[in-house]
Order: C-alpha cells, then sequence, then structure tokens
C-alpha cells in the first residue's frame, strides 16, 4: 500500500499551539494521531504532547492495526495525563482531545478511535463515507433531536464535551468495532476543532475532487479556515492519508 500523508498546524488567533500530531509506520503498521489540548485548561499542550506521544510508542511496541490496539493505545495516552497530573499538581485539570487511525499496511485494514470533538473522516470517489461523532453536548442534542445538525458548528454550547483523556477514571472512547477494507484512492482526514468548525463537509469533499495530492487539498481547505476565522480563533490542526494500490479491494 502506497500512503501519501500531509499535516498542518496553526495557533489560529491564539499565542500558543495546544494541537500536536505524529504518524509512525512499521512493516505493516501506519498509525496517525491528532490531538487538541483543551482551551481554559492549563497544561492543554502538555496534555496534547503527551497524549500523542505515548500513543505513537505504545503502536512502536505493540505494531497491531486492531480495534483492542487502538483502545489499548488510547488508554495508554489517558494514564499518561493522570501519572502528570499526579506529579504536577498544577496541571490537575489539564485535558485534551484524541484521534487515532491505525492501517494495517499488508492486508488494507482501517480502524479508528476518538475521544472528544477531534474528528476522522474518510471519502471515497470524494465522498464522506465515515464521519465521527463528537463526544460534546451539542451533538447529544442532535441526536436526541433537540437542534439540527448544523448547530454543530454555531451553537453558544460548541464546546461543551462530555469526554476528553484526563478526566478522572476511565476514558471512554469511541472504538470503530470492524475494520474497514480500504480501497485504491481513499483518503482518510483527522482535524481538530478548529478546523471543521470553518470547513463543512460539502467543502471537503468538493476540494478533494479537485486536489491532486493530499498538500493541495489540505492547503485549499486551510485559505477557506482563515477566510471564515474569527479574530482569536481557535489553534486549528489537520493530517489527510491519501491510500493507493491497496493489497485488497474488498467493500466493508
Amino acid at each position: 500500500m502506497d500512503l501519501r500523508v500531509s499535516v498542518l498546524s496553526n495557533p489560529g488567533g491564539r499565542a500558543v499551539n495546544e494541537d500536536a500530531y505524529g504518524f509512525w509506520a512499521g512493516p505493516d503498521c501506519w498509525v496517525g494521531v491528532l490531538s487538541d489540548g483543551l482551551g481554559g485548561h492549563a497544561g492543554g499542550d502538555i496534555a496534547s504532547r503527551l497524549a500523542v506521544r505515548h500513543v505513537l510508542a505504545h503502536f512502536y511496541r505493540q505494531p497491531e492495526a486492531t480495534a483492542a490496539n487502538v483502545l489499548a493505545a488510547i488508554g495508554a495516552a489517558h494514564d499518561s495525563l493522570l501519572a502528570e497530573q499526579r506529579r504536577q499538581p498544577a496541571l490537575a485539570s489539564m485535558r485534551a482531545t484524541l484521534v487515532v487511525l491505525a492501517l494495517d499496511t499488508k492486508y488494507a485494514r482501517a480502524t479508528w478511535g476518538h475521544i472528544g470533538d477531534t474528528r476522522l473522516y474518510c471519502f471515497r470517489a470524494n465522498t464522506v463515507l465515515v464521519q465521527t461523532r463528537d463526544h460534546s453536548v451539542v451533538q447529544a442534542m442532535v441526536d436526541a433531536g433537540y437542534v439540527a445538525p448544523g448547530e454543530l458548528r454555531t451553537s453558544p454550547h460548541r464546546n461543551g464535551l462530555l469526554a476528553a483523556l484526563g478526566e478522572p477514571g476511565r476514558t471512554e472512547p469511541y472504538i470503530e468495532p470492524a475494520p474497514l477494507h480500504v480501497r485504491d484512492g481513499d483518503v482518510f482526514l483527522l482535524c481538530t476543532d478548529g478546523f471543521w468548525e470553518y470547513v463543512v463537509e460539502a467543502d471537503m469533499a468538493g476540494y478533494l475532487a479537485e486536489a491532486n495530492d493530499p498538500d493541495t487539498w489540505l492547503r485549499g481547505l486551510e485559505q477557506l479556515v482563515r477566510e471564515r476565522g474569527r479574530p482569536g480563533q481557535d489553534n486549528y490542526s489537520a493530517l489527510a492519508l491519501r491510500c493507493t494500490d491497496p493489497c485488497t479491494t474488498v467493500l466493508r
């Protein structure tokens, strides 16, 4: 499987970029991770970096693109934040969101997990095939039918999360239970809320249809973020992955 990766991360209108990202490739495994340290919580930048570091370290030790291993990696990230909170009481309130994508590059299978409102998308034939659901107050209201889906981006309560790394006790991430069989041309996007807040899914798909590579795609979408963003806007980050010539073309 040939993988092409592109990443962008920008502080936006903030003094500090509290987003962090990373990716790693082994013989038969590729993993990408993106984390957003929560604004208003001391040590958000530390939290996101710790989360990314410990997810990648976990996969380095155990390079298996399985749902169980994604869950274990997210658990390791969560435990690292709790340990740092105990070591530095001033960071007791630090929190972070997280999304992890793991690919079995031998059998062309993908699985993922996330917690919070940092998202994963998968596009097939320039159409959204997969979109994760936020662990947020507004997402819960949308699911219950109280507000329209469009309010995920506009509601004054859009920053209220129901789950995040660093909360006391165990995390409750969403883990994709069944692997997605990757097809030639599939594209994955991991992005923080500072990115998707200004770029709707139709924009993502439309710009992807016009782009020849992940770099061009992300730069086009970043221009939309810059044009639509507000003064003092949040950090924004995205990681794009295009998959070509996979070992299998089995449908999900």
